[in-house]
C-alpha cells in the first residue's frame, strides 16, 4: 500500500492529522465501528473520565486492527465523537501520542453529539484502515 498526504494548507499537520490521503495499491479496507471506552466483556468503564477513556478507545480500535491483522499504521481514517469537545481538547494528547507512536496521521473528523448510545461515555471512535 502507498499513501500521500494531502494537504493544501498545512494547520492540520501540526495537529496530528492530514487534510486527505491517496491510497494507491490496496488490497484490503477494514472498516471500523464506533470503538469506546467498553471492557472486552462489554462493560463501560472509566464513567467521567475522557482521557481514561481515549485511551481504552484507541485500545480497542487497536484490537480490531490487530484482529483484522493490521496496525495503527494502516488507519487512514478517523472520526471522533464527544459529548464533550472542551474537555475531549484537554485530553486529546493521549490519542494524539498513540498516533504519532505509530507514525500515521489519519484523515480526521471530530465531532460534538449530544449523547452516544451508552451512558456515561464521552468519546467514540471510528476509523478506516488500508492495508
Amino acid at each position: 500500500m502507498e499513501r500521500k498526504a494531502i494537504n493544501p494548507v498545512t494547520w492540520s499537520i501540526d495537529m496530528g492529522f492530514n487534510q486527505g490521503e491517496v491510497v494507491s495499491g490496496h488490497a484490503q479496507t477494514l472498516y471500523i465501528s464506533g470503538q469506546t471506552a467498553m471492557s472486552k466483556e462489554g462493560k463501560p468503564e472509566h464513567d467521567g473520565d475522557m482521557a481514561a477513556q481515549l485511551a481504552l478507545s484507541i485500545d480497542n480500535i487497536e484490537a480490531v486492527l490487530t484482529e483484522a491483522g493490521m496496525t495503527l499504521t494502516n488507519l487512514v481514517r478517523l472520526n471522533v465523537y464527544t459529548t464533550d469537545v472542551d474537555t475531549l481538547f484537554q485530553h486529546y494528547g493521549v490519542l494524539g501520542a498513540r498516533l504519532g507512536a505509530a507514525r500515521v496521521a489519519p484523515t480526521t473528523t471530530m465531532l460534538g453529539v449530544l449523547r452516544l448510545a451508552i451512558p456515561g461515555q464521552l468519546v467514540e471512535l471510528e476509523g478506516t484502515a488500508v492495508a
